[in-house]
């Protein structure tokens, strides 16, 4: 490995040696007295000796550094990837900056989660690869292992995938936006309309196979999992744009492009038709040969069914299939989807609408968002929770408590969101495995921070709504804390903040 470059720490003031200010906090921390200190800016790759022990759990690893250099022994190279990270937030720069030092600890860390995720939707407005690399590089920071990545909304596709020209022409475009400062409201069932509109085209904007293989090797380097999410059967107004004839009732497409309001769009995916199928594998095909993930994300939330109520090639299939509801055509897709993924070796994962039911495979993961008053007495649970109980895995990201695009309760917000509101304070209180059993447990996989971009404009937005609330993500998912004390932990957010700030981050204030 080279040199480390320590940018990330120079960008921040100097800690007093009695403070460590780790972020997320290691599993144990012990200062030992004394410094290792070099001349320049970085610590000679001679300085670090670094080992393997298969006894350490996967990603864990023990850090030592006494007056002669550091030792790293890890489990596996991302245990090595995130020492190096530990001993970067370490390292202190003096005001010359031609000398650094490190305080001598002895550190033992692993993470409490196996999946300690960012989600960011590109559907509703496209950052491009500059402002993928920049997240990536600060989640692998804070020790962040799965980019989810959210590419196919009602509002915009963003594959070109091949044999489908279509796409990248017309479901990658939508003729306008909701202006900057509109408001949302719901006008009728499945129909949403802004206060305010711009006036001009927005994309088209999609990634080349070139932009998705080079974002994929950039996470791996950094030992983060990208795991795409193609919506269906709901949430595909722009796949209709692009391809109407796979609509239930294609007269209702009245514009070849993307959706140009925020909402649900009650055109969704004609689950009867052949013709849908075929576009579904062509589609997975192509995702499987460009992401290596083993889960493949593929939506399954707020789907109407109004259109196959009425649709004669929907009923067919519900008859060919022996269903009695309309609803049962989600998980009779949703099942074929399993199992045409499971061939390619791969599991789906999918919003917790798709474990209605319990008949989806076991291998399915849910992903729980929508909160549940009955379950977990209080706390903010999931209606999807439930699938833990009865045997799948479960990544949990309830809205009230993970959705970072809510408002963060500051006394001054320049930014609009209709929605919820969640302030830093209520955002460290998330507890991914809160309210259930000891046998469910197991089963949850860790949890994840969602950037939903309907009013994230940019990339300026973007890490305004992001940080310093993923500070707080990171260390329940890392570290865990069982007594969790919001003083200290801002006190240690707030040197960090300082240092993405630096770094030309835009970090909201800790208020």
């Amino acid at each position: 490995m080279k040199n480390i470059l320590f940018a990330f720490l120079a960008a921040g003031a100097a800690t007093a040696f009695g403070t460590l200010n780790l972020l997320p906090l290691p599993q144990s921390a012990e200062e030992t007295g004394g410094t290792w200190t070099s001349s320049g800016t970085t610590i000679p790759e001679a300085a670090i000796r670094e080992t393997r022990d298969a006894a350490i759990p996967a990603e864990g690893y023990r850090l030592t550094v006494t007056s002669d250099g550091v030792s790293i022994v890890a489990a596996d190279d991302a245990g090595a990837f995130y020492a190096r990270k530990t001993l970067d937030q370490l390292l202190q720069i003096d005001a010359k900056g031609n000398k650094v030092s490190v305080p001598c600890v002895k550190i033992t860390d692993q993470p409490a989660y196996r999946w300690r995720g960012v989600l960011l939707d590109e559907g509703r407005h496209f950052f491009g690869k500059e402002t993928v690399r920049r997240l990536l590089d600060r989640m692998a920071d804070y020790k962040f292992n799965v980019f989810h990545w959210h590419l196919t909304e009602d509002q915009g596709w963003r594959l070109d995938v091949p044999g489908l020209p279509e796409l990248a022409k017309r479901a990658s475009l939508r003729p306008r936006s909701p202006a900057l400062g509109s408001t949302l409201k719901k006008v009728a069932p499945h129909d949403y309309r802004s206060s305010a509109h711009n006036t001009m085209p927005y994309g088209p904007f999609f990634y080349t196979a070139a932009d998705l293989k080079e974002i994929v090797a950039y996470a791996a380097e950094r030992h983060i999992q990208v795991v795409p999410e193609i919506e269906l059967p709901g949430h595909s107004r722009a796949v209709l744009g692009a391809y109407p004839n796979l609509c239930c009732f294609p007269e209702q497409i009245t514009s070849r492009m993307a959706g140009d309001d925020w909402g649900i769009f009650k055109e969704v995916l004609c689950v009867g038709n052949d013709d849908t199928i075929k576009f579904l594998e062509q589609v997975l095909d192509y995702v499987c040969e460009i992401f290596p993930s083993p889960v493949i994300h593929i939506g399954g939330d707020e789907c109407p069914r109004v259109n196959w109520e009425k649709c004669p090639k929907c009923q067919a299939r519900m008859k060919a299939e022996g269903l009695t509801k309309p609803g049962e055509l989600q998980t009779w897709l949703t099942r074929h989807v399993a199992d045409y993924l499971a061939k390619k070796g791969r599991r789906i994962m999918g919003w917790d609408e798709i474990l209605a039911g319990g008949v989806v495979p076991k291998t399915a993961i849910g992903q729980s968002w929508r909160i549940n008053a009955k379950e977990g007495a209080g706390t903010d649970h999931v209606s999807g929770a439930s699938g833990a109980e009865n045997g799948y895995d479960i990544v949990m990201s309830p809205h009230t408590l993970t959705y970072y695009s809510y408002l963060q309760g500051l006394a001054e917000d320049p930014f609009v969101r209709t929605g919820g509101s969640l302030p830093l304070k209520k955002a460290y209180t998330f507890d991914p495995a809160a309210g259930f059993s000891d046998a469910a447990r197991k089963h949850i996989l860790g949890g994840q921070c969602c950037m939903w971009s309907e009013y994230l404009w940019n990339d300026y937005d973007l890490a305004w709504r992001m940080w310093p609330r993923a500070f707080a993500m990171a260390e329940i998912l890392w570290s865990a804390p069982k007594n969790r004390d919001f003083t200290e932990f801002s006190s240690r957010a707030a040197v960090h903040r300082k240092r993405l700030i630096k770094l030309g981050c835009n970090c909201a204030p800790l208020e």
